[in-house]
């Protein structure tokens, strides 16, 4: 079978590899569609390298169908069409003990700490599968997790319906943070500077604005009445983006930090304090997030075809990471396995 192997300093190579066959517990998956997201591109510009063991077979956002099962894997068949929510938790830390098995302490992430699925056959732990409708395209079936990184934002972050939402940063997770938001009922404030972004969440129906171009505080505070938005998202992982988010939350507004900053930003605590802000991180999603995300798929309520730009075959995810670079118009390229 084929499969794309990172080798280090920005190398990609497509080649042979050998199958796993399924262990106990697990399961084997023939991929379909693999969607390119911004952990990859990290792991192609080598801000990884300490956790990735190259050649490493990158890649978790996937669909497929089962084609073989390991021992003691109970309740899937082969051929049952599938999602991976690729975490493996060890379930003895005191994060797993608590619950919080997602976020465990020595949790390891498929696609990055382990091979992932940017290979014809693809082995995971049963444990990690979730079974995708008739009704869902495998396509959009790749599309299931960082979609289900959106439901868990939207969710801890207590989105309810009529609230006033800034949604900052317009590349995929915050186009599907905005989406998940307007089904809960919100209204959204999407703030973006690509110009093919903008033009796309208006096309979506969208308020927008870009903080280049007009006062985002100033626009807030006469869009709200002076009072603030109720939940800020942000998703730039900017220093701009952590300055703005405590100017536009509410008294007891809700601030929540999706984007990963490979810097510490300066936050703005007088404004924390000044107005009795809350803010906390959400780090990628738990089992009910994966089941909501694929129920609103399946809905067919979220446009989700606009956010792809783009279906390529294997062979050309090297130019697939060069487009992303770009920063142009682009939002999700799916690589079709």
């Amino acid at each position: 079978m084929k499969a794309a192997f990172y080798n280090g300093d920005q190398t990609i190579t497509v080649g042979k590899c050998t199958p796993v066959a399924p262990g106990k517990g697990e399961v084997q998956i023939k991929v379909s569609h693999c969607g390119l997201c911004g952990t990859d591109l990290h792991i192609y510009h080598g801000v990884m390298d300490q956790r990735v063991k190259m050649p490493q077979i990158i890649g978790h956002e996937m669909s497929g169908t089962i084609q073989a099962i390991g021992e003691g894997v109970e309740g899937w068949n082969i051929g049952d069409r599938v999602t991976v929510m690729p975490l493996d938790p060890c379930n003895n830390c005191p994060a797993c003990e608590a619950g919080h098995t997602h976020i465990c302490q020595n949790l390891k992430f498929l696609g990055i700490d382990t091979p992932g699925a940017l290979q014809g056959m693809w082995t995971v732990p049963a444990h990690t599968l979730h079974k995708l409708p008739d009704n869902l395209s495998l396509a959009h079936g790749a599309l299931i997790e960082p979609l289900s990184v959106a439901c868990h934002d939207v969710r801890l972050g207590d989105v309810q319906p009529g609230e006033y939402v800034v949604v900052l940063g317009g590349g995929p997770i915050g186009m599907l943070v905005a989406m998940v938001a307007r089904e809960k009922g919100a209204k959204i404030l999407l703030s973006e500077i690509n110009p093919f972004r903008l033009k796309l969440a208006e096309e979506l129906g969208f308020e927008t604005i870009n903080p280049l171009e007009k006062d985002i505080e100033a626009y807030v505070n006469e869009q709200t009445g002076t009072a603030g938005a109720d939940v800020v998202f942000e998703v730039t992982g900017s220093q701009a983006g952590a300055s703005t988010m405590t100017k536009l939350a509410r008294t007891r507004g809700r601030i929540v930090v999706v984007a990963i900053f490979g810097k510490a930003p300066q936050v703005d605590l007088k404004q924390m304090f000044w107005r009795e802000l809350r803010m906390f991180g959400v780090r990628v999603y738990e089992s009910q997030d994966f089941e909501y995300a694929i129920q609103l798929a399946a809905s067919g309520k979220l446009p989700l075809e606009r956010i792809v730009t783009d279906i390529r075959p294997l062979d050309s995810l090297k130019t697939g990471f060069q487009t992303m670079e770009e920063g142009g118009p682009v939002m999700k390229i799916l690589m079709e396995v």
